[in-house]
């Protein structure tokens, strides 16, 4: 290992543990505003007086946002700061975050949401970067594997703590509580983020010649096209089956919508360990695996039936963070050029997926129902599944 790659884990000084909870930690702290948010849609449903599908989308606009952050980093990676960029990200997703519990407007509320999206998605492309520059191909399948994992805790934790939060103190005691959450990820970005590669030599090359070169690797492009479906499956599920659950016949209350996320936590323990095996056995084959559980789950969760459906959202979300954590590696290991970019072109496919997701899979929930909702989702899996054939890294990109 050359001191580049040393310089990911604080000088090579510090655990493996001790580097995956850092990362882990930084990228829940980054992700908790997206999660946190849907597991208030009943609240910000009556708070704003709008239709599930209207509230879907205006929590979910933030996807927008990190669409055109993942792009616009794509455009400009070579000449930003990694550890910089992270820092200065976090501290500002911090000032969104704290607006969108005191407006009482949907569409500032929306457009905060975008803004919050934008910083959201610049702090984690420049993540899978500098990870992917500084670090083996097994150190980034493993760096990768715990930043998924954060972003799984965010979902749990996130989801429960803000459910939780607000019950007792209200949706502003909430959002402002996230706003503190975001000003720890940036210090604890600045603390860990010591060191290493900040920033790649600049290219010769016109940013357009690298999206170029990005697009016209077949491998790289299957692995946006699932990036895509990836987050269009888990907003479709994890947004409308919030009302699912608070009406009738299961109708639960807010506390108890967000104890329903510790559908999250087998995903805590099986993500980690994505990264290992895709490096053993293939990025393929992992994703494949994924995918087969994830729809299993969507099977489960068809029945308006509640431990059918609570069976079906551990298997859906187990498998989604893994094909999420298998397929974020491969794009670090298939990339020729500029990481940065081709992170932030998956990244912006990925997190448009998210705003489809919300606004056609909300216009189906609303006019066909639940059922219907999950049969556009199991299709769109069979769709990743197939273009998971393309999830292999030539050995001249290895």
């Amino acid at each position: 290992m050359n001191t580049a790659e040393q310089s990911v884990i604080h000088g090579g000084k510090i655990s493996m543990m001790h580097r995956i909870l850092m990362i882990g930690a930084i990228s829940f702290l980054t992700q908790i505003d997206l999660f946190g948010a849907q597991a208030l849609l009943p609240s910000l449903v009556e708070r704003f007086q709008s239709t599930p599908a209207a509230m879907g989308f205006a929590v979910n606009a933030s996807t927008i946002g990190m669409g055109l952050a993942g792009l616009g980093i794509a455009f400009v990676s070579s000449h930003i700061n990694r550890r910089i960029g992270i820092i200065v990200s976090l501290a500002l997703l911090s000032i969104p975050t704290a607006l969108a519990g005191l407006t009482t407007d949907v569409n500032i509320f929306a457009s905060l949401r975008v803004v919050q999206g934008l910083f959201m998605s610049a702090a984690f492309t420049l993540t899978m970067a500098y990870l992917a520059e500084n670090c083996t191909k097994e150190e980034v399948a493993g760096a990768m594997a715990a930043y998924i994992t954060g972003a799984v805790a965010s979902n749990l934790i996130g989801r429960i703590f803000s459910a939780t939060l607000a019950e007792q103190f209200g949706l502003t005691w909430t959002f402002l509580a996230f706003a503190g959450l975001n000003i720890a990820g940036a210090m604890i970005a600045a603390w860990y983020m010591r060191g290493g590669i900040d920033r790649p030599p600049p290219s010769k090359e016109h940013p357009f010649q690298i999206w170029a070169r990005h697009l016209r690797n077949p491998n790289l492009v299957a692995s946006f096209g699932i990036g895509f479906i990836l987050l269009f499956v888990f907003i479709g599920v994890f947004t409308y089956v919030n009302f699912v659950l608070a009406a009738p016949p299961i109708s639960l209350s807010a506390g108890e919508l967000g104890l329903v996320y510790f559908v999250f936590l087998p995903a805590l323990f099986t993500t980690p360990i994505a990264g290992r095996l895709a490096v053993r056995i293939g990025v393929r084959k992992a994703f494949w695996g994924a995918i087969a559980v994830t729809l299993i789950g969507v099977g489960l969760a068809a029945p308006t039936n509640f431990a059918s459906i609570l069976a079906g959202l551990s298997l859906i979300g187990a498998g989604l963070f893994f094909a999420q954590a298998a397929v974020t590696t491969f794009v670090g290991q298939a990339a020729t050029a500029d990481r940065a970019a081709a992170s932030g072109l998956y990244l912006a496919s990925y997190y448009f997926g998210g705003v489809v997701g919300s606004a056609l899979l909300g216009v189906i929930f609303t006019q066909s129902g639940w059922v219907a909702t999950l049969g556009l989702i199991a299709v769109s899996l069979v769709v990743a599944a197939l273009m998971g054939i393309r999830l292999v890294v030539p050995s001249s990109a290895s």
